[in-house]
């Protein structure tokens, strides 16, 4: 096993990267690991930034291209910055653990893993300044180039690095201050009268404001770039932020380009914030239009999923939908799955609730409704853990629009929108892991057994009947998923022979294709009398040969690898 004595500086996982500090880190672990990591630009992003892309495998074992992959990238949408510190965590993981653990160093022999740390540099860049601006993802104008001239605009408006909640009396509110806990404000019953009640507003300046009429500001850079994929793309009046065309943005077609000439990736992890869970397609229509068997392998790999990382795996569909008569279309995970033909999945890191000891809630529902005990305990949570940091007590502050307001609430950026830099790496370090094994679930090509029998011949030359026996050691099947083999995106395993001198093929062919191989992820659990398991995961290739010399067999598959093996004759 190897062992590399490391001499480039430790990455730091409580904190985030600018694109100059990301870029050089990612050259040096290509300098320090040079049998294991190759790094290049898929592209530019709106505003010229290189997009960099990772690739770690074993270059002894076997060219990249000739292995199995599996594909994360991370920090999509601007803000979220964590999912960048998951990939580099993995990429840490691969190449310091190769040749000390022996799961990283089966992983990186026959797997490839290819990473985008950064899908979307000039919106995290937005969020990482000193003043940090705050948008959705890409910071190019759609669908219009104008700023809105009113409505709030969130800012740090009092210059202490902060962008908080404002509060505002207002007898018409729906907020009031709680009785149980003064420094939580819970919401004014429907009947409810004759109280002191507030308006709750982000923090934040208001432009052209009239004194009367409160909203917030439309921001101008209104695309989202998880919504521009080509699965079940919609126009912007159906789809808010899906951009003029799929792929039109720079980011997304670099993605989408970068992966189709891949065509080794048996599976994707993007990473997001916040929620805790792993998500799966699709996100337009239920569980029952899909295969059966999709679905029974999406389960047992969300399974694992939980059992490794904490986070509950759910459907789109049926547990993470904003509204119940309202989709999302146009995203990652679903592309893949649909395009592709692999398991995809969309990982939201950090969950705030899960952390405070909430674990009975209902995701994106939590947000329209929960019981107040809740926001005690997520308050307790911020004093004992986070020391008060998450939580600021309200203080008063002279608005230059609205006059005495109260700013203070949840730090959202700090404890909500991705982990507090002191829990990053804790909260990251499980996802790697779960990563890994996905990699080695992939289908995997290999030499089962390689036979020569010397054939009756009149001729002076001798006549050889070979028979090449290769094996899909994986679980998967070669075509990954049954959405895949349906829409025939990719053929089956492929045979070569290559003859020396004067050497002539009798029969067989010179390149055959031959069946997909399944693999082990269909044997049900009983194990019962009935069961026959037979050998649909090889395959033969048989050549009869008139002559002596070299011959080199190949067999490979465009997910599954490829194995070679050379005999003399």
């Amino acid at each position: 096993m190897h062992g590399y004595n490391r001499t480039m500086p430790p990455v730091e996982f409580n904190r985030y990267y600018r694109f100059d500090e990301l870029t050089q880190l990612l050259r040096d672990f290509e300098s320090e690991f040079p049998d294991l990591v190759s790094v290049e630009s898929i592209g530019k992003s709106y505003e010229g930034r290189d997009i960099w892309l990772a690739a770690v495998t074993q270059e002894s074992t076997g060219r990249a291209e000739d292995k199995p992959a599996f594909w994360c990238d991370a920090n999509i949408h601007a803000s979220e910055v964590s999912p960048g510190t998951a990939v580099l965590y993995l990429l840490n993981k691969l190449t310091t653990k190769y040749g000390k653990d022996d799961t990283v160093t089966r992983a990186v022999d026959t797997r490839t893993f290819y990473m985008v740390p950064r899908v979307n540099p000039d919106g995290a860049e937005w969020a990482l300044a000193d003043v940090p601006k705050i948008i959705r993802s890409s910071t190019r104008s759609y669908p219009h180039e104008e700023d809105d001239p009113y409505g709030l605009e969130r800012q740090d408006i009092d210059g202490d690095g902060r962008i908080l909640q404002m509060r505002v009396k207002d007898p018409n509110g729906a907020w009031k201050i709680s009785e149980e806990e003064p420094r939580l404000l819970e919401r004014r019953g429907p009947a409810e009268s004759g109280g002191e009640y507030y308006r709750l507003l982000p923090e934040g300046r208001f432009h052209n404001y009239d004194g009367l009429t409160l909203r917030g500001r439309d921001i101008r850079e209104g695309l989202d770039l998880n919504r521009n994929f080509p699965s079940n793309w919609r126009l912007e009046h159906d789809q808010k932020g899906a951009g003029p065309f799929p792929t039109s943005e720079p980011e997304v077609h670099a993605l989408v380009d970068a992966i189709c000439a891949r065509p080794n990736i048996c599976g994707a992890v993007t990473f997001h914030t916040f929620s805790g869970v792993h998500l799966r397609p699709p996100t337009n229509r239920p569980d029952d239009e899909l295969p059966a068997e999709d679905i029974w392998a999406y389960q047992k790999i969300g399974e694992k999923g939980k059992e490794m990382t904490g986070y509950p795996a759910i459907a789109n569909y049926h547990e993470f939908r904003y509204h119940p008569r309202e989709i999302i279309t146009g995203v990652f995970d679903d592309w893949m799955y649909e395009h592709r033909g692999v398991f995809a999945w969309t990982t939201e890191i950090w969950s705030p609730q899960r952390q405070a000891g909430i674990t009975e809630y209902k995701y994106i529902e939590w947000f329209r409704e929960h019981p107040f005990e809740h926001d005690k305990t997520l308050l307790k949570w911020s004093d004992e853990k986070l020391n008060g940091r998450g939580y600021v007590d309200w203080y008063e502050f002279d608005h230059p629009e609205l006059g005495k307001v109260e700013l203070g609430g949840w730090d959202t950026l700090y404890a909500w929108r991705n982990p507090p830099p002191e829990y990053l790496e804790k909260e990251v370090a499980p996802l790697s892991d779960w990563i890994v094994w996905q990699a080695l679930i992939s289908p995997k090509l290999e030499t089962f057994r390689l036979d020569v029998e010397k054939a009756p011949s009149n001729d002076a030359d001798p006549v050889s009947v070979i028979r090449f026996a290769v094996d899909n050691t994986g679980w998967l099947p070669t075509y990954v998923t049954k959405m895949g083999k349906d829409k025939k995106l990719t053929r089956g395993i492929v045979g070569e022979i290559e003859l020396s001198g004067g050497m002539k093929l009798l029969s067989g062919k010179l390149r055959e294709e031959g069946p997909q191989l399944e693999g082990r992820s269909h044997i049900a659990a009983a194990a019962f009398g009935w069961l026959v398991e037979g050998t649909d995961h090889r395959h033969v290739f048989e050549w009869t040969v008139r002559g002596s010399g070299k011959v080199r067999l190949t067999a490979f598959h465009d997910r599954a690898g490829r194995v070679a093996e050379e005999i003399e004759l």
